[in-house]
């Protein structure tokens, strides 16, 4: 049986409402239907979202079906389910604060530089995930090794560049979003989810050069993690 058959109904059904809700959610929390930021954050997830899952159900749907697993069917450990949790709260907590900033004003609006400084990088970010799906077949939310697929150290593509490019896109997503949105708490939670995603590395990285075969060696041909020439 295809991966696809038992997710089908869920695709095509709770992914679209999902995603245009998120988007039709952050208008109606700011109070404003014509905030012009929340109608182009909208703009830039509707289509990113519906590009991945798409992208993924017609030429990778073993890889869709892997990301749809849920956390600790993996065998994956207590500890990383915990920091994945805490990446994925802080990162709604950004998508929420935001539009609610705008309704209350506890800050003040960032200034029209950094809401465009926030685009780019929300672009960046939306090109080194898609790019980390299309190299990497293996690219599991979840720490694991997946023995059963075959899994082998990825080392082309974006995974010639740094060694942990879809870590690369999530940081540009959670630092861009809330800086397109112009608000400083989403910003701090956005800050947070990041720091989530650094300390989630050392526990990945760990697992990897212990279990998977080649990539110690990996690792010597692309030494920076997240950053290049800097981490």
């Amino acid at each position: 049986m295809r991966p696809t058959s038992t997710i089908s109904g869920l695709l095509w059904v709770a992914a679209p409402v999902g995603v245009l809700g998120v988007a039709t959610l952050m208008l109606w929390l700011s109070g404003n239907w014509r905030w012009v930021e929340g109608w182009i954050f909208g703009l830039w997830w509707v289509p990113f979202m519906a590009a991945m899952v798409l992208w993924l159900h017609y030429n990778d749907p073993a890889l869709l079906a892997e990301r749809m697993r849920k956390p600790g069917s993996g065998g994956e450990s207590r500890s990383d389910m915990v920091i994945l949790f805490a990446v994925k709260v802080c990162f709604i907590a950004a998508l929420v604060v935001s539009p609610l900033n705008v309704r209350f004003a506890w800050t003040p609006r960032l200034p029209l530089w950094s809401e465009l400084c926030g685009g780019i990088l929300l672009l960046g970010g939306s090109f080194f995930m898609l790019r980390a799906f299309a190299d990497n077949t293996y690219a599991s939310q979840l720490i694991r090794i997946q023995g059963e697929r075959g899994q082998r150290v990825i080392d082309t593509g974006v995974y010639g560049f740094v060694r942990h490019p879809m870590y690369l896109g999530g940081s540009l997503t959670f630092v861009g979003g809330p800086l397109l949105l112009g608000s400083v708490c989403g910003l701090l939670a956005g800050l947070a989810a990041l720091g989530f995603l650094i300390l989630r590395i050392s526990g990945e990285e760990k697992l990897l050069a212990r279990d998977l075969a080649g990539y110690r060696a990996y690792c010597e041909k692309v030494r920076c993690r997240l950053l290049p020439h800097v981490w």
